[in-house]
């Protein structure tokens, strides 16, 4: 019984230890990546376009008018 306890340990702790060394070199990568080889800074004309296209209403402006009556039908309704 004994050895079969001991077996245990000595597999669990491989285990955890392996995944430690796993977790340890994964973050060192990482950080090595983002220090020597970041992602481009995107232009700041491109970025200004992006959040302008986000402020515009989307879809056809009759829809938006129908779904306007609809939500304004409904409310004076209850």
């Amino acid at each position: 019984m004994s050895q079969g306890i001991e077996l245990m340990l000595y597999g669990m702790g491989t285990v955890v230890l392996f995944l430690a060394l796993l977790v340890v070199a994964t973050t060192a990568m990482s950080r090595f990546i983002g220090r020597y080889f970041p992602e481009p800074e995107p232009p700041v004309q491109a970025a200004l376009q992006r959040l302008h296209a986000q402020n515009k209403p989307a879809g056809d402006p009759n829809l938006v008018a129908v779904i306007t009556a609809a939500v304004h039908q409904h409310r004076s309704n209850k």
